[in-house]
């Protein structure tokens, strides 16, 4: 759980808050987002923080000290808004050093029944595989368990049987593009609870359990990379980077429009559509030229054709990816179908006709993702742009641990006997 000195708990007030910090260091844009763990399992938004970015390009860290003076400035941003003082986050990692592999471990059952040790230990067993020296493992995602002729178990604890098999998901990372990220974020007084797939956070907060088991392809579309998570099953099974994405889009309508890369992904924001065909010949738009030319008046269609190809393009290598994927599980006679389609998110995927375009690449059914569950500052951040940042919270309130239960009862335990020894220095 990300720790924090709330300004407002020195007064007594908010003393038993769950609060949590997710931070995104993108492409285009730094967010920052604080979140109260409500009763009901609800993301209560009470912070943002959203600024440019600079210094990150793809999910790696080109300019050091650019990168910690945006990351400065979007979590002091957030601190004001939501009256606290960030001491550590939940930290989003991107970048086409992203890998992932499915490995299978086996062990006797302890006492015939299993228990959570036998669990740890068959993932462990499945986790213990050779990554290359410069990679780490990020992430170990348990699939489904068999016990002796049983398969597909989700849960097997409690089960009796002889011997236990675990699948699991690894999804690797480059162990200098993840250092690079954190010592940014480090340099800025902040400490980092754990790295997290993007990916992996913003199918958190946009995918629903139902289409987890139907079978769904995630894909979020940033400025510098898309982010590709598959479920099948109700499991992940595939995780990916393609590092293109929108900023590929505004330096074609910088190209073919003959205007400033900025004057463009303006023109992309306001104007664009990935849907020729909706747009009317009549609709016109001002586009600012280079070189002090005057401005000039073109059709809107012409902007839509432009950012049509190019999105389907970039959409097409996603589909190679899942077409491949899903080969792949067919062989092994794993469920590969997507009966709930695709969803897009992301900052590139609020772009209209997003929705209609791809479906014409995939030939299945496509929604706009975003985040569900949350109350709060949703003005500020019910958008796909923050899948992400707003993902990291919900796997942070996933792992809410007994050790940070111990850690507040020992803080409570210190006080109690700092008050007694305060109480007899006086009394004596």
């Amino acid at each position: 759980m990300s720790k924090f000195n709330d300004r407002k708990a020195k007064m007594g007030l908010y003393v038993d808050r769950k609060l949590i910090v997710g931070l995104e260091v993108g492409t285009a844009k730094v967010t920052a987002v604080v979140g109260e763990v409500l009763p009901d399992g609800i993301i209560n938004i009470i912070g943002v923080g959203n600024n440019p970015s600079r210094g990150v390009d793809k999910g790696g860290v080109n300019d050091f000290e650019a990168v910690v003076a945006s990351v400065r400035r979007t979590i002091e941003d957030a601190e004001l808004m939501a009256d606290c003082q960030i001491t550590s986050v939940y930290l989003a990692l991107s970048g086409k050093h992203i890998d992932c592999q499915n490995e299978v471990g086996m062990v006797p059952i302890a006492n015939g029944e299993v228990t959570e040790d036998d669990v740890s230990n068959v993932v462990h067993t499945a986790k213990a595989v050779k990554v290359s020296e410069e990679n780490r493992i990020l992430h170990v995602i348990p699939q489904d368990y068999k016990i002796d002729y049983q398969e597909g178990i989700k849960n097997p604890i409690g089960l009796s049987g002889v011997r236990m098999q675990a699948k699991v998901h690894l999804i690797t990372c480059h162990q200098d593009m993840a250092k690079n990220i954190t010592k940014a974020v480090e340099k800025c007084g902040l400490s980092v609870d754990q790295l997290i797939f993007s990916g992996l956070a913003s199918a958190h907060s946009v995918l629903t359990e139902d289409e987890k088991d139907l079978g769904v392809c995630l894909i979020d579309i940033g400025a510098g990379t898309m982010d590709i998570a598959i479920y099948t099953g109700g499991f992940l099974r595939y995780s990916a980077v393609i590092p293109y994405a929108g900023n590929q889009v505004t330096s074609d309508i910088a190209y073919a429009l003959s205007t400033p890369l900025n004057d463009a992904e303006d023109i992309k924001i306001r104007h664009g559509s990935a849907m020729s065909l909706s747009v009317s010949r009549e609709e016109t738009i001002e586009v600012p030229s280079v070189g002090g030319r005057s401005a000039r008046t073109l059709q809107r269609e012409t902007l839509a054709g432009v950012i049509e190809a190019r999105y389907k393009e970039l959409l097409s290598f996603a589909n190679n990816e899942v077409l491949k994927v899903q080969n792949s599980l067919k062989a092994k006679g794993v469920k590969h179908q997507l009966a709930a389609g695709f969803v897009l998110t992301g900052g590139a995927a609020q772009i209209e006709g997003l929705a209609e375009c791809a479906e014409s690449v995939f030939h299945n059914q496509v929604r706009i993702g975003t985040p569900l569950n949350i109350t709060g500052l949703t003005d500020y951040a019910a958008s796909p742009a923050f899948s992400t940042s707003l993902g990291l919270l919900f796997y942070g309130k996933n792992v809410f641990s007994d050790d940070v239960v111990e850690k507040q009862s020992n803080i409570k335990i210190k006080s109690f006997f700092s008050s007694v020894k305060n109480w007899l220095k006086k009394e004596f």
